[in-house]
């Protein structure tokens, strides 16, 4: 649903959407060295918000980057 990249390109916050319509998100990490992709490290995913909005409300109170990106941009 949406991808949030870091500077730097090496984290990521995904908010997405469940079959259920339910929402959440969860930060990942992916190392260049490594062809697997993306792997996560925030561990975010089982959290459920209603909308999401509520669920990059929540990423953004909870991944100190994500938050200072958001502040950054006016969002």
């Amino acid at each position: 649903m949406q991808s949030i990249d870091a500077p730097g390109g090496g984290l990521c916050v995904d908010v997405f959407c469940r079959p259920d319509g339910s929402f959440g998100f969860d930060e990942f990490r992916r190392d260049p060295e490594d062809p697997h992709g993306w792997f996560s490290v925030g561990h975010h995913g089982d959290r459920v918000f209603a909308s999401a909005e509520a669920a990059r409300a929540a990423a953004d109170r909870t991944i100190p980057w994500l938050a200072d990106l958001s502040r950054a941009s006016g969002a």
